[in-house]
């Protein structure tokens, strides 16, 4: 049986390396996170979507 990781609630906005994956951890509104598993490729892909959508809201 898998270890139980305990909730630590609310926290920064996070991305770490587990393995082949990149975990993402965004807090959300009412409280928790939302927890993203990606690949190298999906991550990539993700950062141009945001930077598309950051530097239209710039100009």
């Amino acid at each position: 049986m898998a270890a139980m990781k305990p909730r630590t609630g609310e926290g920064p906005m996070e991305v770490t390396k587990e393995g082949r994956s990149l975990i993402l951890r965004v807090p959300i509104d009412g409280g928790g996170r939302l927890v993203l598993e990606l690949n190298t490729e999906e991550a990539s892909n993700l950062r141009d979507c945001l930077l598309g959508v950051t530097d239209a809201v710039a100009s």
